[in-house]
């Protein structure tokens, strides 16, 4: 969960809390989205979603960073199956919105229906919303030593790279995983972000954004302006992020020690990450690695990219996401881990959490 808990807003409610976003190709000719929330499910947080919010996926098809194709996802309430008060029901759908729809509101033409915890399948799209296994790995303790050695000791801690343990092992989330015929998104290079907004008696506010892995926890400590990145949109990410995403990878490539101008480099690394959109090249196989990004396939490490990008090191937590929990088939995601499997795992409480954003 590379965005867990990285604002006040989404510690009040996991269920609003974007994860991680994933984006590769899927069957012949159709692409698979997926993001996840509630970071923990099962243990510290929900296995629901927000009934009041608006899960939604959104591409840039024409390079302005603003979004022309968005597809929502709108959740019904919660109900308990009939003779068993163990088993909720959350039904969902799916829509499909252009123009100034894509921009604000639920509105969209509806693609397909479903229920939580079921694969649905119509006219070529698939939807799945469940528990699943968090598939993000990455060394949160590690993380928290490093940065706060940069940030109160002046200090480029490379030593806590060593301790090598994946935080997130064994946790679940819920994810939303959709399939959808390439032609429904577009050609060619599109920018994708996903967002989760509430709307229903009160005007629709933006309350959550992922739009590149760790960004916010690795290139963003500030708070106020992490809360700035989750209510706004890439167009605005030059003016409100440039200036912060400069100043620290200037910071953290100047006690490394590992650029001649540490400015230079953080003007440069802030150009790279705005407008905060994940690039894909439609029909064409995912790869985040150190040579480029072109989308995120569910077993990328990622956490070791972006801590090199902030750096100009070469720097590796050492853990790596769970393979043996990927699927070849729709939804992409394997089993959750189930409750033996998770013996001896603490609950992760919002105050006790490494402070952590995938």
């Amino acid at each position: 969960m590379s965005h867990h808990f990285d604002t006040a807003t989404t510690r009040e409610d996991p269920r609003i809390n974007i994860c991680d976003v994933y984006l590769f190709r899927g069957a012949p000719r159709s692409t698979v989205m997926a993001l996840t929330v509630n970071p923990d499910a099962g243990l510290s947080a929900p296995d629901t979603y927000r009934d009041e919010g608006i899960y939604a996926f959104r591409f840039d098809l024409d390079g302005d960073a603003r979004e022309d194709v968005t597809f929502k996802i709108l959740f019904g309430p919660v109900t308990h199956a009939e003779g068993d008060a163990h088993r909720h029901i959350q039904p969902f759908e799916v829509r499909r919105a252009t123009g100034g729809d894509a921009r604000r509101g639920a509105d969209g033409a509806l693609l397909i229906a479903g229920e939580v915890g079921r694969v649905a399948e119509s006219n070529g799209v698939m939807a799945f919303a469940g528990l699943a296994p968090d598939l993000f790995a990455g060394d949160a303790v590690a993380l928290r030593v490093f940065r706060n050695a940069i940030l109160k000791e002046n200090r480029f801690a490379i030593e806590a790279w060593q301790n090598r343990k994946n935080f997130f092992a064994r946790r679940n989330v819920t994810a939303i995983v959709l399939e959808i015929p390439n032609d429904l998104i577009g050609r060619g290079r599109v920018n994708g972000w996903a967002t989760v907004s509430l709307y229903g008696h009160a005007p629709e506010v933006q309350v959550c954004r992922w739009g590149l892995p760790l960004l916010t926890n690795i290139f963003i400590p500030d708070e106020a302006i992490r809360e700035v990145y989750n209510r706004t949109g890439p167009a605005d990410d030059a003016t409100n992020l440039g200036p912060h995403i400069a100043e620290f990878a200037a910071k953290v490539s100047g006690l490394a020690r590992s650029a001649a101008d540490p400015s230079e480099y953080g003007r440069q690394v802030a150009e790279r990450l705005c407008p905060v959109m994940l690039p894909c090249e439609v029909g064409t196989e995912a790869a985040f690695d150190f040579a480029s990004v072109n989308g995120r396939g569910l077993t990328d490490d990622v956490m070791d990219v972006m801590l090199t990008l902030v750096s100009n090191t070469a720097l590796g937590d050492g853990v790596a996401p769970d393979k043996s929990r990927v699927r070849g088939s729709f939804p992409y995601f394997g089993p959750p881990y189930s409750p033996d499997e998770q013996i001896g795992l603490a609950p992760v409480g919002k105050s006790t959490t490494p402070t952590m954003a995938h």
